[in-house]
């Protein structure tokens, strides 16, 4: 199975002097999957998805694999990557909404305070 890093690129689970070990069809998937990803943030052009596309389906090492997405970053999950939701979870949205319909001036004031609570809670 292959873990990723937030170069994006692969790790086998394993020993680290194999870098001819062949990939499977899940690696591929995963390698397209990720390729997909960059195309649809603007990260890639047309051309540059289908012919990354193309040698992931063709490759036959994990090694392979890795090159294709080795100048990518990470996703957009990644936890280093990860910032604070601009609404935090502890807020009831139906207030906010009514708030921000009424009196926008109360709704935004009152949803800054709310994201400054989070954070300095950790949240």
């Amino acid at each position: 199975m292959i873990q990723q890093r937030e170069t994006t690129s692969l790790v086998i689970d394993g020993p680290a002097d194999r870098p001819d070990m062949l990939a499977s069809d899940a690696d591929r998937d995963a390698i397209a999957g990720m390729l997909s990803s960059a195309f649809a943030e603007g990260r890639l052009t047309g051309a540059e998805h289908a012919e990354r596309i193309r040698a992931a389906y063709g490759s036959r090492t994990v090694s392979q694999l890795g090159d294709l997405t080795g100048d990518l970053p990470g996703p957009v999950g990644d936890v280093g990557s990860r910032q604070a939701p601009f609404v935090p979870d502890e807020v009831d949205r139906c207030l906010l909404c009514l708030l921000l319909i009424c009196c926008p001036p109360a709704g935004i004031a009152w949803l800054l305070v709310a994201r400054r609570r989070a954070r300095a809670c950790g949240g």
